[in-house]
């Protein structure tokens, strides 16, 4: 068993994969810090996070701070006495929460630093067509993302891969690097390299940023695509002002002299937009006020002769 006191900072279900990996492998997670619980849902009932659910159901106390300056929380979380801190998908930390720990704080971040700093790595990953991502576990510093390295894991992004597929590989090579990093940090061997190579940046996805531009190519729209499913999803506007969710898409790379934006279907099994390079399937699509549904079950219930607009 390791020994060393862990507290673990986190939110997500993608948190909650390394959280299960430290408890499951015996490892000592003395404490959880995670967000307040909010309302959510019709009824605005309070919800917790999944990593606070998680360790309420382990018995692991759980802090849930809405001020991480706060003098009171900081004087709790002392009491800790905490060896070293596990942040994953949680937020930035003030210096003197990450610099408590005899060991310190590290992060996992969802890229290959510094390679895609910042709020999206996964998503924007995909969205430019990358083949390889990865994982990296740092010790945190003042600026967000730039820490030393401690290890790092590759894999592939497959070509029809979407963010989703690429968060859960991720999420699984993550848990098991952190639980590697753990043990390097106990027996005295982690690595503490400076980040070198090419920055890039992940920024936060906002609506605007999801919205498809059909006079790109057929390459960058359907990436675009796949980068943004199934969270939060790329949209369109139909010429009736309808919003359009695009959860799945396919190319058909050909030479056309159709406009761009143009629908082209033979209304039962398949929906098409003409772009650069060929044509845009429209795999799985949710029109607004409807359910998600596969472009065949769609097209029993709707007549499209709709133009998307070209933006």
């Amino acid at each position: 068993m390791n020994n060393l006191r862990i507290v673990f900072m986190g939110t997500p279900d993608f948190a909650t994969a390394s959280l299960q990996a430290l408890v499951e492998n015996n490892y000592n997670v003395v404490g959880v810090i995670t967000v307040p619980d909010k309302p959510a849902g019709r009824g605005q009932r309070l919800r917790s996070s999944s990593v606070k659910k998680y360790a309420v159901s382990q018995n692991i106390p759980v802090l849930q701070p809405t001020n991480l300056k706060d003098e009171s929380f900081l004087a709790e979380l002392k009491t800790l006495e905490t060896d070293v801190q596990v942040v994953v998908a949680f937020r930035m930390l003030p210096e003197a929460v990450w610099n408590m720990p005899k060991y310190g704080t590290f992060n996992l971040h969802a890229s290959l630093l510094p390679q895609y700093r910042g709020a999206a790595p996964i998503n924007w990953a995909v969205m430019n067509g990358d083949t390889v991502s990865g994982v990296t576990t740092f010790f945190i510093e003042h600026q967000i993302d730039t820490g030393n390295i401690i290890f790092q894991e590759k894999t592939k992004i497959e070509a029809e891969d979407n963010a989703g597929i690429l968060h859960d590989k991720l999420m699984k090579i993550g848990s098991h690097l952190v639980c590697k990093t753990i043990d390097a940090i106990t027996d005295g061997t982690a690595p503490n390299i400076q980040q070198v190579g090419t920055t890039t940046q992940a920024p936060k996805i906002f609506k605007d940023t999801c919205e498809i531009n059909w006079k790109k190519d057929i390459h960058s729209i359907h990436n675009h695509i796949r980068g943004l499913s199934p969270y939060p999803t790329a949209w369109t506007t139909l010429s009736n002002g309808k919003k359009l969710k695009i959860f799945k898409s396919s190319k058909e790379e050909s030479a056309h002299e159709d406009k761009i934006g143009s629908i082209s279907t033979n209304e039962k099994s398949y929906l098409k937009v003409a772009v650069q390079g060929g044509f845009i399937h429209l795999e799985e699509i949710q029109l607004a006020g409807k359910k998600r549904m596969s472009i065949s079950d769609f097209m029993r219930g709707f007549q499209m002769n709709e133009t998307l607009t070209v933006r």
